[in-house]
């Protein structure tokens, strides 16, 4: 338990940790310190984590936490409050304000921390009195922002060898969009939210620069001024070739190779698989079938 605490304090937030029962604790942690942002997954069985008045003092530490719940129930007691969060939920707080977190069923958590004077250039000034409790992956409910922030930090984790500053850069634009209620904010933080929205519906024919623009928050027109600065191609094209690559990647897979390109083409959002045909042989310079044959997969 000391270990577990130290190490906590050392490489993301001091805590007071006790256990549920008297059952020895096990516990893992994977770090990212960026220039900015720290990012961490967190996994250990049932605990109980504080931050009372009398310990903030004797360990501040100046930093705002978001922290996406991946499994596990789990209890968010703060001054004036209570908070049920359930996996799929984020919840952001100033950690030098009181607050204890329960996981009776053991935890398993991506946690992320930015510097409060970082999170108030973004929030305009303000500061995060109360936690702020969002759904990033429930279809239908999810905040389009807090999702895409997600994924990022998710991703940035799991490739830690990549260059991580245009990751932190994105990451702190949704920041800035969360903290300020999407009111301010440049073409990362949309951008990033939009191609979470085109990736989480690339089998809804549906699915048109429209509806990303309106799921994001701005209008069609900027957001076809935000893809043509960042990729040098309208919202729709990049939607196409998104379904294409997801397409080609369907044919390309063993497993998968007696599903008829028909049905390839309704999963990756075509309505018309001669349509499909077409496309796929004009981004590709062959057709499906032969796509699917130069991978070693039989035809169907």
């Amino acid at each position: 338990m000391e270990l577990w605490a130290h190490h906590n304090a050392k490489a993301l937030i001091s805590l007071d940790i006790r256990t549920m029962d008297e059952a020895p604790l096990c516990a893992a942690e994977v770090n990212l310190h960026l220039p900015t942002l720290q990012l961490a997954h967190v996994k250990g069985s049932p605990q109980i984590v504080e931050r009372n008045e009398k310990y903030i003092r004797q360990n501040p530490m100046d930093v705002i936490a978001v922290f996406f719940a991946l499994e596990g129930e789990a209890f968010f007691y703060y001054q004036g409050g209570l908070e049920a969060l359930r996996p799929g939920q984020a919840v952001m707080y100033d950690v030098d304000r009181p607050f204890m977190r329960g996981f009776s069923s053991g935890v398993r958590e991506m946690v992320l921390t930015i510097p409060r004077e970082a999170y108030r250039e973004l929030s305009g000034g303000r500061d995060l009195l109360r936690p702020k409790v969002f759904d990033f992956d429930r279809q239908g409910a999810a905040d389009l922002h807090m999702h895409a922030l997600a994924k990022l930090v998710s991703g940035t984790l799991q490739d830690p060898a990549a260059d991580p500053q245009p990751a932190e850069h994105r990451a702190l634009e949704l920041l800035g969009l969360l903290a300020s209620g999407c009111r301010s904010g440049t073409g990362e933080g949309y951008l990033a939210a939009a191609k979470a929205c085109i990736e989480d519906r690339l089998g809804d024919p549906a699915l048109c620069p429209a509806v990303v623009a309106a799921a994001v928050g701005v209008s069609e027109r900027h957001l076809a001024r935000i893809f043509a600065a960042e990729n040098g191609e309208p919202p729709s094209q990049y939607i196409l070739g998104r379904r294409l690559e997801l397409a080609r990647s369907i044919l390309a897979d063993p497993h998968k190779s007696m599903t008829p390109v028909g049905t390839i083409a309704g999963r990756t959002g075509f309505a018309s698989q001669s349509y499909f045909s077409r496309a796929f042989k004009a981004r590709f310079g062959v057709t499906p079938l032969q796509a699917r044959r130069s991978a070693g997969t039989p035809p169907s």
